[in-house]
C-alpha cells in the first residue's frame, strides 16, 4: 500500500497490470489533459438544457471555482462531494478539482440522510455541491441536518436556486475576483475519484480511481468505438455513476466531441434530442434501452444518426438486443460488462455483422488480463463456468476503507468480481449470473438469469426478475416478479406452459409468480433483488394466512 496526498492507501500495481492489453505506460494525468483541452478549445463541448458550453467558458468557470475553493481552505488531496444530477456544474467542479488536485466524490442524488452521512463522513469531505431543490427534495436542508455529524465539512455550495453566500454563482464571482490560481503538480497515480458502489446488499464501498486508471478506461473506450470530434453523445446515465462520470464528464475533453446531458430520463425527449442534435452515441443500463426502443417504435423513428448504444449494468435479454437492431437503422447495440472497480471489462462488439454475438454475450475482453476460477480458486477449462477475476490498467487502486481490500483480490492480485461467466469458443464472454444470485434448489444450482432471459421473450412480460423464495422441503426454489405490458394478463399457468414449451427444465420453472408495478432499483438501474426476496417472503406469509392461489398480487 502507498499513500497519496489525500492519505488514501493505494494498492501497488498488480502483476501483469501494466502489461495487460490496453496498458499505456506513457500515461499522463487525466486532469491535465482536460485542463489543456479546456484552455485551447473554443467550440461547444456540452449541451445542458437549452444552453451550450464551450471548453473555454468551462475553463474560466473551473479556474474561478478553484480559486474560491482555495480561498475557502481546500488543499491538494482534499475531497469535494458532488451531489448533483446531470448538470453542467458537475463538469465545472471536476475541472476545479483538477486545478487544485482535489479528489471528486460523486454522490447519487436519490441518496438520502443515511447514505450521504456515510459517504461524506468516510471521505472526510471538506466541501459538497448540492442542488437547492431537485425533484421536490430540499438537499440543503438535508445537509444542514447532517452537519453536526460531519466535522470536516466546511462548505455546502448550493447549485441553482440558492440565495445565500454559499450559492454556486457567488462562489464563481468571488473566485473570478480573487488572486489567480495555478494548477498544481499531479502524479498520475494520485487518487482522482472516490465513487461509492450502489450494491444490492450491505454497506456501500468507496472505490478509489486514479488519473491513470480513469484515462486507461476512457482510452480503451475511444479506441474500441472510434470516437472523435464529430461524435455527439446523449448522456442519461448519472454523472455520479462510473458510466456517466467517464463518458459524460471526461470523454469530451479527450475526443472534442459533444455531450448532451439529460438530468431526467424521458424516452420521448431522448428521441427528440437524438434527432435534433444528431446524436451518434449513447450508453446506459437496460431500462434506458428498453424504453428508447419502445418510444422509437411508438414514434416510428429509426434514429438514423445513432451508430452505437452499448448497454450494461443490469441483465439484458437477448430479445431486447434483437429488437433494438431491428428498430435502429444503423446502430450497433451490444451488451457490455464491467463494474465500478473495473470499468468496461468487455466493450461488446462494434459491428452490426456481429449481431448474434451482441445478443448472446457481453462481447470480447480487450483491456484486462482475465481468469475464470472455480470455487477452489483454480482456473477452469475453456467453456466452463467460473468466477470472473481481472486485473488491468483501468482497475481501481483500492477501497476507501482499506479493510475491504483483503477479500477483494486473490493471491495474484486479480479483482474478484463475484460474477460468473463462460468464455465461449469464439472468445466472447457470457455472464451466467452472480455467485450470490444462484438459486440452490434441493442442492442443485439454478441460474436466475437463464430463467429471466426465457421469460423476457413472452409478449405479455415487460420486465422480469427471478429470485430465490423459501421452500419447506427443498430449502429454496424459484419465484418470478413480473411487470406486465399494458393490458396484458399472465398467470402462473401461462408461465409454466411457456417455459415448458421453451424446453426449460421443470426444476427451473418458478413456483410462484408475483405481479409488480415497478422494480426497486439501485441508482445505476440494477434491480435490487434483496428487496424483492424480502417482498416475496412478505407476500408468501400473507398468502399462507388466506389460502391464496399460486399467483402473488
Amino acid at each position: 500500500m502507498r499513500d497519496d496526498p489525500g492519505g488514501w492507501h493505494r494498492r501497488p500495481h498488480a502483476a501483469g497490470r501494466d502489461t495487460a492489453p490496453g496498458a499505456d505506460t506513457g500515461t499522463t494525468d487525466l486532469g491535465r489533459i482536460a485542463l489543456n483541452a479546456a484552455r485551447e478549445w473554443d467550440h461547444p463541448l456540452f449541451v445542458c438544457g437549452d444552453r451550450r458550453f464551450t471548453a473555454a467558458e468551462l475553463w474560466d468557470q473551473g479556474l474561478a471555482l478553484a480559486a474560491a475553493l482555495r480561498d475557502g481552505g481546500l488543499r491538494q488531496g482534499d475531497v469535494i462531494g458532488v451531489l448533483l444530477p446531470n448538470w453542467i456544474e458537475a463538469v465545472v467542479a471536476d475541472l476545479a478539482s483538477s486545478v487544485l488536485g482535489l479528489i471528486v466524490c460523486p454522490i447519487v442524488p436519490i441518496y438520502r440522510h443515511a447514505e450521504v452521512r456515510q459517504i461524506l463522513g468516510e471521505t472526510r469531505a471538506r466541501a459538497v455541491l448540492v442542488p437547492a431543490h431537485f425533484r421536490n427534495f430540499d438537499y440543503r436542508a438535508m445537509i444542514e441536518a447532517l452537519r453536526p455529524e460531519l466535522p470536516d465539512l466546511a462548505h455546502v455550495v448550493t447549485v441553482r436556486g440558492g440565495d445565500t453566500d454559499e450559492d454556486f454563482g457567488r462562489w464563481l464571482a468571488r473566485g473570478a475576483a480573487a488572486a489567480p490560481v495555478e494548477p498544481v503538480a499531479i502524479d498520475p497515480d494520485d487518487v482522482k475519484l472516490i465513487l461509492f458502489t450502489s450494491g444490492t446488499t450491505g454497506r456501500a464501498k468507496g472505490v478509489l480511481h486514479s488519473h491513470r486508471t480513469l484515462l486507461a478506461a476512457n482510452r480503451a473506450f475511444v479506441d474500441h468505438w472510434g470516437l472523435g470530434p464529430d461524435d455527439v453523445a446523449l448522456m442519461p446515465s448519472p454523472v455520479t455513476h462510473i458510466t456517466g462520470y467517464l463518458y459524460c464528464i471526461l470523454l469530451p475533453f479527450l475526443t472534442g466531441g459533444r455531450s448532451v446531458m439529460m438530468d431526467r430520463w424521458d424516452p420521448a425527449q431522448a428521441v427528440r434530442l437524438i434527432e435534433a442534435e444528431g446524436v451518434t452515441f449513447t450508453i446506459g443500463a437496460t431500462p434506458f434501452l428498453q424504453e428508447l426502443v419502445d418510444e422509437a417504435e411508438r414514434q416510428d423513428s429509426r434514429l438514423p444518426t445513432l451508430r452505437a448504444f452499448p448497454c450494461g449494468g443490469a441483465p439484458i435479454p437477448p430479445s431486447l438486443i434483437e429488437r433494438a437492431h431491428d428498430r435502429f437503422e444503423r446502430a450497433v447495440v451490444p451488451r457490455m460488462y464491467g463494474c465500478t472497480e473495473a470499468p468496461s471489462i468487455t466493450l461488446g462488439v462494434a459491428s452490426r455483422d456481429e449481431r448474434a454475438v451482441a445478443a448472446t454475450s457481453e462481447g470480447f475482453n480487450r483491456a484486462y488480463a482475465m481468469r475464470l476460477v472455480d470455487a477452489s480458486g483454480n482456473d477452469v477449462e475453456p467453456g466452463q463456468e467460473g468466477e470472473i477475476r481481472v486485473t488491468g490498467p483501468s482497475m481501481f487502486v483500492g477501497y476507501s476503507n482499506s479493510d475491504d481490500n483483503a477479500k477483494a483480490f486473490d493471491e495474484r492480485g486479480y479483482f474478484r468480481t463475484g460474477d460468473l461467466g463462460i468464455v465461449r469458443p469464439d472468445g466472447a464472454l457470457t455472464i451466467s449470473g452472480r455467485e450470490k444470485d444462484l438459486i440452490i434448489r434441493g442442492g442443485e444450482n439454478i441460474s436466475a438469469k437463464e430463467v429471466e432471459d426465457l421469460l423476457a421473450r413472452h409478449p405479455a412480460i415487460a420486465e422480469v426478475a427471478v429470485v430465490a423464495i423459501p421452500h419447506a422441503r427443498l430449502g429454496e426454489t424459484c419465484g418470478a416478479f413480473v411487470r406486465l405490458a399494458p393490458g396484458a394478463r399472465f398467470e402462473l399457468s401461462d408461465c409454466i406452459a411457456f417455459l415448458e414449451g421453451s424446453g426449460c427444465a421443470r426444476q427451473k420453472i418458478p413456483e410462484r409468480l408475483f405481479a409488480i408495478d415497478a422494480f426497486p432499483r439501485t441508482p445505476t438501474g440494477k434491480i435490487q433483488k434483496n428487496i424483492l426476496r424480502d417482498e416475496a417472503r412478505r407476500r408468501l406469509e400473507a398468502m399462507s394466512g388466506r389460502g391464496a392461489d399460486s399467483v402473488g398480487n
